[in-house]
């Protein structure tokens, strides 16, 4: 492997794991790279993405819940 591969897969490594994937996805998504699977790539990105996606749902579904509960609260004192 040269030098720019070598700075390339990194970066990519990097990016997924800032991304929150997991170790068997960055190996499975590097084996794709070498296969030169694109599609199979971007299955595995979107696949992830949903993931994260339904998680930020549920987190602002519960940060909803609380801004109601202060929104309630802060009536019922200014009543």
């Amino acid at each position: 492997m040269n030098t720019e591969n070598e700075r390339r897969v990194f970066r990519i490594e990097q990016n997924l794991s800032d991304a929150g994937c997991c170790q068997a996805q960055i190996v499975r998504f590097l084996e794709l790279e070498e296969q030169q699977k694109r599609r199979e790539q971007y299955r595995l990105l979107e696949q992830h993405r949903a993931v994260l996606l339904d998680a930020l749902h549920r987190d602002q579904y519960k940060i909803d819940c609380l801004d109601y509960m202060v929104f309630t609260m802060q009536k019922e004192d200014s009543e």
